[in-house]
């Protein structure tokens, strides 16, 4: 028996590191997992590989009517949607003040707006079904601030603010929403903003001596998701090692 058995669960930006953990994960513990990216290929691959019948499905989540098309085949396909994870992110690391305007848009579209598209399709469904887990990919830098990051942390602040605000309103309606922030996980798209040099400082800061693995997060998000944490709502955990505590 898996915490998530016969859940259906859609994960955005799930074709690769982070979101290709938390989908495998939660295929694991029983769900059906919607596996979306923007890249098509790769969400068809992680479907492929974590099995369950799970479906791949190219979403552009800064693009409304794309997020509003593959909800609406979901529903079609599989009825309903239990757990939504709105993992999908992109940055540009570098200083504000050499930073550009277009820069800002995608950084604010993909990060804050894709999740503002995903609830807005996703949330009256789970009303009406009286159930829903949501679990919102956060980060520390909309907590603690994060040099070269700025609008990211902008963004990211704005999620946790979202998501403590969907808690308070869906309360009634039987669904939760949560926030997991990561610290420095050891990704692709961590090793192509750093360097050697990076990760041995921040192995250092961090308590627990190591970066962050993706099963790290997906293990976080799994009970969030799950009926274990059935009375945890509109809280905010930072798997980090403890390089941030609160």
């Amino acid at each position: 028996m898996g915490k998530l058995d016969d859940k259906i669960a859609l994960v955005t930006g799930a074709g690769q590191g982070i979101g290709a953990a938390i989908a495998a994960k939660l295929a694991a513990e029983g769900a059906t997992v919607v596996v979306t990216d923007i890249n098509e290929e790769t969400a068809k691959a992680t479907a492929g590989r974590i099995g369950n019948r799970s479906l791949g499905l190219r979403t552009d989540v800064a693009d409304r009517d794309s997020v509003a098309a593959t909800v609406d085949r979901v529903v079609d396909e599989l009825g309903r949607v239990d757990v939504l994870v709105n993992n999908a992110g992109w940055d540009k690391a570098e200083p504000f003040v050499d930073s550009e305007p277009a820069t800002w848009d995608r950084i604010i579209r993909i990060n804050l707006y894709g999740q503002l598209h995903t609830c807005r399709q996703v949330l009256p469904i789970m009303a009406a079904q009286g159930y829903g887990r949501v679990v919102n990919i956060g980060s520390d830098s909309g907590r603690v601030g994060s040099s070269g990051e700025a609008v990211y942390s902008a963004a990211k602040g704005g999620v946790i603010a979202f998501t403590k605000t969907i808690a308070r309103e869906m309360a009634r309606a039987g669904v939760t929403a949560n926030c997991v922030s990561p610290g420095p996980t050891d990704t692709a798209l961590f090793a192509s903003i750093g360097g050697e040099k990076l990760r041995e400082a921040l192995k250092k800061a961090i308590p627990l001596k190591r970066l962050g693995q993706p099963e790290d997060l997906a293990n976080a998000v799994a009970f969030l998701a799950s009926d274990e944490a059935a009375f945890i709502t509109g809280q905010t955990v930072s798997v980090s090692g403890g390089l941030t505590m609160s």
